[in-house]
């Protein structure tokens, strides 16, 4: 997974767990028009209960009511648990130190910051674990097959049951499906990893929207439109950097309306089908036509002995693929204005990056793009040139080798100069 994935959701996607359901993001329940309306269940709307001991029965409630709207049915129990912040804190960290090599996380940290996308003086671990512990209102694990609901009473009021009714949608997905399954210690691969999330988070989010409108009443969506209000979470978004939030809401949001088009053209069969033939670019969650048309990244090597290459002391700690998501937001957060950053991605076809580090602090960074077409990759290269121009270390974008475009940044000339001996055609 790259930087994107493995910095916000090395405790999620392709690493024992589904992702992370982040808090209300401050706007209203997204509109949707199902193909066909969930009928009421034969259960009817509940209020959270005075007692805990209710809360079994309310959630074994939903669990009928998520079953007879998505049309999964479980092949096992699902355990649950209700958990505070202090324990969801916890629990992120553990995740995130067992499964996240130091070495991992430094390269990607290197990335972020060569490419101005998060403060010099941050440190991402502490960023990701903020982010997560602070903005994440429930999970499902799918290495123990258990979900999790964030509350501070223990009690399922509007906003716990909402969110345990798309966590219960991923244990459906997770014995249904292989997705998670297909994706364990995958790391190298992160635009094809966030374009698999945009599929089971998109899932899960139309679920839960299908579900309250089903099922919650007028009080019962006012109280839940009044959490996202809460001081504490948009404090959590407000201080996380934009790229690291914009990635944690892109499932929620594009992937949702990727999902969101196949059940209103196919029903839930169709978002079924999804699950068999998975995307394998947020290009194609990006233009679905892009999907329908199984056009599939360009393939994109960089040299196999890098490190050699650039010399004595040099290692390469991280190789992975950026994809056309992450550098549209690159671009913007770069100042480019959104419109031509979106143009300038679009024409996407492959990339691959690394992160190298040589002796006596030095690193350099490298993204080696494929384009569409010749017109795409000058459009890109005039992009980059915008974006790189505000950067605090060298960097330099190739002039366009027919549809091919390297960016490239480093800690010093001399280390742009020992890249670009390798890439070349920077003018360095």
């Amino acid at each position: 997974m790259s930087a994107g994935v493995a910095s916000v959701l090395l405790v999620a996607s392709g690493c024992g767990s589904a992702a992370p359901t982040p808090a209300p993001p401050g706007t209203p329940l997204p509109t949707v028009a199902p193909s066909i309306s969930p009928a009421p269940s034969a259960t009817p709307a509940v209020s959270p209960p005075a007692a805990s001991a209710d809360a079994g029965a309310i959630y074994d409630a939903i669990e009928q009511q998520v079953i007879q709207i998505r049309g999964l049915r479980p092949s096992r129990p699902v355990p649950r648990q209700s958990i505070d912040q202090a324990e969801l804190r916890t629990m992120m960290t553990g995740e995130f130190d067992r499964q996240s090599p130091p070495d991992y996380v430094a390269a990607n940290e290197r990335l972020y910051k060569a490419l101005g996308l998060i403060p010099a003086d941050s440190n991402l671990r502490d960023l990701t674990l903020d982010m997560l512990s602070g903005g994440v209102v429930g999970f499902y694990r799918n290495d123990q097959g258990k979900l999790y609901v964030v509350s501070k009473t223990g009690l399922p009021g509007v906003g716990e049951r909402i969110t345990f009714a798309h966590e219960f949608d991923h244990a459906l997905q997770d014995q249904n499906f292989a997705v998670f399954k297909d994706q364990d210690g995958i790391l190298d691969q992160s635009d094809r990893l966030l374009a698999r999330q945009a599929v089971f988070e998109g899932d899960a989010t139309l679920l839960m929207t299908l579900w309250a409108a089903a099922h919650f009443g007028p009080a019962d969506m006012l109280a839940y439109l009044a959490l996202s209000a809460d001081p504490a979470a948009q404090a959590v978004l407000q201080r996380t950097p934009p790229f690291l939030r914009d990635l944690l809401l892109y499932p929620y949001t594009t992937g949702l309306s990727f999902v969101q088009a196949t059940q209103l053209r196919d029903g839930w069969a169709g978002v079924d089908s999804l699950y068999r033939r998975m995307p394998v670019s947020t290009e194609q969650i990006l233009h679905p036509e892009k999907y329908a048309a199984d056009e599939s990244p360009i393939r994109v090597d960089l040299p196999a002995d890098l490190a050699a290459e650039l010399g004595s002391g040099w290692t390469v700690p991280l190789e992975d693929t950026f994809g056309e998501l992450e550098l549209d937001y690159w671009l913007r957060e770069s100042g480019v204005k959104p419109a031509t950053a979106t143009s300038a991605a679009a024409g996407w076809g492959g990339d691959r990056l690394a992160v190298a580090r040589g002796p006596s602090g030095a690193w350099g960074v490298v993204i080696d793009t494929a384009w569409d077409t010749a017109a795409d990759a000058s459009e890109f290269a005039d992009a980059a040139n915008q974006a790189i121009a505000g950067l605090a270390n060298p960097a330099r974008v190739s002039s366009p080798a027919g549809t091919h475009v390297t960016v490239l940044v480093a800690s010093s000339q001399d280390a742009l100069l020992a890249l670009d001996v390798i890439f070349g055609a920077t003018g360095v």
